[in-house]
């Protein structure tokens, strides 16, 4: 595949053939069990406006998986958040009532980080 044929971070494609359709190859991702996941919770104020969040990376599965969790994370909270690119963001330090929530719904191997 040529370079101008490539999509970019935005999902473009640039093709000078009318008929050109760009075909996303992705691979079918299974969802890990809660026992098989390796979570890692952590606070997070990088790049907010000094505003804290607490970070959950290391899902493995789905993005319907991964938004399932964080909705019932948020829900469990009590405040808002977004689920995206492999990780859940939930708006303020609800990092004990984050592990609270895994570690009450099987997943054993979180791990906690400052």
């Amino acid at each position: 595949m040529s370079k101008k044929n490539k999509p970019d971070n935005k999902g473009f494609v640039y093709s000078t053939d009318p008929n050109f359709k760009f075909e996303e190859e992705q691979e079918e991702m299974n969802t890990l069990t809660p026992e098989q996941q390796k979570l890692r919770v952590w606070l997070d104020t990088k790049q907010r406006a000094g505003k804290a969040v607490t970070l959950i990376t290391g899902f493995i599965g789905t993005p319907n998986d991964l938004e399932e969790l964080g909705k019932k994370l948020k829900n469990f909270c009590g405040t808002g958040g977004s689920a995206k690119d492999g990780e859940i963001i939930i708006q303020g330090d609800q990092r004990e009532k984050v592990m609270q929530w895994l570690l009450k719904n099987g997943y054993k191997n979180s791990k906690k980080a400052g």
